[in-house]
């Protein structure tokens, strides 16, 4: 059996482009306008959102990458629950998407196979139908899909609307990228191995159903950018700074470990770099724990912006690992302030 995580240099979303590096591009290039498009690129939104004239709004977003999973049917749930989490994070339901896929002409075929079987069967869980798509000779295996969702005007979240006051609330664990370095090093447990497969094959779903009951003023996914590469576009879209509790982060306990042992992604690296002026640590705060929180995520949390009263209730109806790990506060546009409460 061939290890796909070993056929690459990188895996999931820790094979992101540098944020940095394409913010230069993006911000150089000029956004189209028309009336329909909502959501744009300009905010580093999650998706684009077109408005169809009738109270719906239609919600696209694409998203692949290299195998972050050794086997090929795990691989493909991970990759389609990764790209169907953009569509949650805008509070819309997913119905159909289509198939993006690089494989090497020199591999077997059944990997392929066994790859788009795996996500047809999370786009089955998620209630959505594969219809097609498109597939490339490459030198490596890259596979994601593209999705299309809908939702309401009345439902439609964005990364900017966080008020000043509102708490972040955030729901699964954080530490998917360390981990998978340490997979890839043969140093994680059979016990993280599996915690974290669980976590990166677990739809989004139910975390944004559940919340449809509550005032969300503000969402995001937490993928490739890291938890505070994320939050930190939430706070400059809202024109807020947050205050982050790094103790009340839920993290995978083995990918502290790891992180105090160097299993570092690069990408972890490069969402350092960018945050350099944005983020001020309280100087207690250990540095395998800041490596935890500039780790690149794959299929992560959702992150949402509501009244504390609200999230307060919202944790408790859902459950662990979801939790309150910050708040938004006035001034210092884009800054987090992380400190740590061990009370």
């Amino acid at each position: 059996m061939v290890r796909l995580t070993t056929t690459v240099k990188t895996s999931g979303c820790a094979a992101k482009l540098a944020a940095g590096e394409l913010d230069k591009i993006l911000s150089s290039i000029p956004p189209q306008r028309a009336d329909e498009l909502i959501v744009g690129f300009e905010t580093h939104d999650d998706a684009l959102a077109w408005d169809l004239g009738d109270g719906r709004i239609m919600i696209q977003s694409v998203d692949f990458f290299p195998p972050v999973a050794d086997e090929a049917y795990d691989f493909g749930q991970v990759a389609a629950a990764n790209a169907l989490s953009d569509i949650y994070a805008m509070g819309a339901v997913p119905a159909v998407a289509m198939n993006v896929m690089c494989f090497p002409s020199c591999m077997d075929l059944s990997i392929m196979k066994d790859i788009l079987l795996g996500a047809q069967d999370k786009a089955r869980e998620a209630g959505l139908i594969i219809a097609g798509g498109h597939t490339i000779s490459d030198q490596g295996i890259k596979f994601g899909l593209c999705v299309t969702g809908f939702t309401t005007k009345d439902r439609l979240w964005k990364n900017r609307g966080a008020e000043d006051g509102d708490v972040i609330v955030v729901t699964k664990r954080i530490g998917t990228g360390i981990i998978n370095t340490m997979i890839k090093a043969g140093e994680a447990s059979a016990g993280a191995e599996a915690a974290v497969l669980a976590s990166m094959k677990e739809l989004n779903k139910r975390a944004a159903e559940t919340a449809y009951s509550y005032h969300v003023h503000a969402a995001t996914d937490i993928t490739g950018f890291s938890l505070l590469g994320h939050l930190h576009e939430m706070a400059e879209a809202s024109c807020l700074s947050i205050d982050l509790d790094c103790a009340a982060v839920p993290v995978f306990e083995e990918a502290l470990d790891g992180a105090r042992f160097g299993f570092i992604p690069e990408g972890a690296y490069n969402n350092r770099d960018y945050l350099a002026d944005s983020v001020i640590f309280d100087p207690s705060i250990p540095l395998e724990l800041r490596d935890l929180l500039f780790d690149p995520q794959t299929s992560g949390p959702l992150a949402l912006a509501m009244s504390r009263d609200e999230a307060q209730d919202y944790v408790r109806t859902y459950g662990e690992p979801a939790c309150i790990i910050g708040q938004f506060s006035s001034g210092d546009r884009g800054v987090i302030r992380v400190y740590q409460n061990n009370s």
